[in-house]
């Protein structure tokens, strides 16, 4: 009988619930404590000769690629180290054509990708499903080694896991710093929901403005309740009394950074790099981590700590073997049954954004209803466009509205006063449309929500609905992600729909790399 992780693809870390990564974290306690005592650890392993795990690394990898191979192996599985720099990834072919070539040839398949590009996980778990059906075998596992700039759950996982040993398995809090290249590194960008299974959370970050964490992170640990203070340079945080006892370093990303970044690269490095003077100033219970390797020039954290109680990074290492072993057991459908807890539940999104208002009487239309001097005797009125918006913003709004629409017809549009007549909107009148079908309702409702929808007949509104932001906008030619490095970026031809889910009234989160825009950002007009 398969666990009930079985076939799950973990893409980011909340592709795990709370629950469902303590129950990660506890199986790997287990795990660990056998293995080094020598014990029977056949409860752990897949003895699956028809199961195979293709390691599949777009990106150089010493750490994460070694420690799944380790991993794979400890498995009675058909375990696969694809060569991504000489296949078909490296001819500019289609990754969804190589990923079903390969999942043709086993009825179980597991794919652990570190790729560059933002999303792919999620794009091959959801085209590859119906493919599985088709074919008859089971669903395909993806864990994500790493993409771009996006996250690395499975460092995430032995991060905590490490963090929880450190703190004897008391979730009730934690302090931590963050410091180093927090702009382009994954492993702290993870950090985001991985810090979500203790029940305190208080995170100081320690980075110059050029290596600073992105605002849309920042904002989630904020929205997360969690404590968040900043500070430019190590050096700094120290002139303060309140100091973390577990220090998460990553090194600088300098390959990935522009000119005018690389100028001030001594800068840089100095204001995240650990010194000596430093030692007296840290709590003597402190344990320092380090994603490893470390640049074997300028480490930020430098080998005159290696002998040093402060090492953390040593053990950090280590666990990456026992956790990603877990996690391959348990999307491979070894583990699972005696899980008790809170499973991860599919995101229900609110639907309804056409709001019907009552016509409490067959109101006339208005002489601002009309084309040129005649007022609409049957047709459509989109009113309130941009209400309370400073004028050039609503032009911008009618403008955007009819070339989305394509409103290449006689009409009439303009700016008025509202009725409280301090304040603005748009309106815009088609004597000659008497409908619009949902798919333009939806793209109304993401350029200007908040707007109406009057429908006229003899001069009269007969209905009227008022538009809200809707929860999730997809398959319009008219958007895209404007980050370069998805998977669903038109400029990476791999024909993936765009897709944006609301994340708050006004935002909208790209569903693959999960960056954040306004709704104004997502359009290409």
């Amino acid at each position: 009988m398969k666990g009930p992780f079985a076939g799950r693809t973990i893409a980011v870390v909340d592709d795990l619930s709370r629950d469902e990564q303590l129950y990660l974290y506890r199986k790997t306690a287990e795990l660990k404590k056998k293995y080094l005592a020598n014990e029977d650890v056949s409860e752990f392993r897949i003895v699956d000769p028809d199961m195979s795990v293709y390691l599949i690394f777009m990106e150089n990898s010493t750490r994460t690629k070694e420690s799944f191979r380790n991993a794979g192996q400890f498995h009675d599985i058909k375990l696969n180290v694809f060569d991504a720099s000489g296949s078909s990834f490296s001819k500019q072919e289609s990754f969804l054509d190589t990923i079903k070539m390969l999942f043709g040839y086993s009825k179980r398949s597991l794919f652990i990708m570190r790729t560059g590009e933002e999303g792919v996980c999620r794009v091959l778990d959801e085209e590859l499903a119906a493919y599985a059906e088709k074919l008859g075998y089971d669903k395909a596992a993806f864990l994500n080694g790493g993409d771009g700039k996006h996250e690395h759950p499975t460092q995430e996982f032995l991060d905590e896991f490490t963090f929880l040993e450190k703190k004897n398995w008391d979730s009730s809090e934690i302090h931590i710093v963050l410091t180093g290249d927090l702009y382009h590194g994954r492993t702290v960008h993870s950090k985001v929901a991985g810090l979500n299974i203790f029940d305190k959370v208080k995170v100081d970050l320690i980075a110059p403005s050029e290596l600073a964490m992105p605002d849309y992170y920042e904002r989630q640990m904020i929205s997360k309740g969690y404590s968040v203070r900043k500070f430019l340079s190590i050096e700094d945080y120290l002139e303060q009394d309140d100091i973390a006892d577990i220090w998460y370093f990553t090194r600088l990303q300098i390959e990935r950074m522009g000119d005018k970044v690389k100028e001030k690269e001594q800068q840089l490095r100095r204001s995240v790099t650990f010194r000596k003077e430093f030692l007296e100033k840290i709590p003597a219970d402190s344990k320092f981590f380090h994603p490893l390797p470390r640049h074997k020039v300028y480490p930020v954290i430098p080998d005159f700590l290696d002998h040093t109680s402060f090492n953390g990074w040593d053990e950090q290492s280590i666990n990456g073997f026992f956790t990603r072993t877990i996690e391959i057991a348990m999307v491979g459908g070894k583990l699972g049954l005696d899980f008790t807890g809170e499973n991860k539940k599919e995101e229900i999104i609110y639907q309804n954004f056409i709001e019907s208002v009552e016509v409490k009487h067959e109101s006339h239309v208005q002489d601002k209803y009309k084309v040129g001097i005649k007022p609409v005797d049957h047709g459509i009125v989109i009113d309130h466009i941009g209400r309370g918006e400073d004028q050039e913003v609503i032009w911008n709004m009618i403008d955007k509205i009819r070339r989305i629409l394509k409103l290449n017809c006689r009409s009439s549009h303009g700016v008025y006063h509202t009725n409280r007549g301090n304040t603005f909107k748009g309106i815009i009148s088609l004597p000659d449309i008497l409908e619009l079908n949902e798919t333009e309702i939806k793209k109304l409702a993401a350029v200007a929500p908040g707007c109406t929808l009057n429908i006229i007949k003899n001069q009269s509104v007969k209905e009227k609905f008022r538009l809200h932001m809707p929860p999730k906008i997809y398959n319009f030619e008219e958007i895209s992600c404007k980050n370069e490095n998805c998977i669903s970026h038109p400029d990476k031809y791999q024909h993936v729909m765009t897709y944006f889910k609301r994340s708050t009234e006004s935002r909208f989160v790209c569903k693959y790399c999960e960056k954040s825009y306004s709704f104004n950002e997502i359009w290409d007009l």
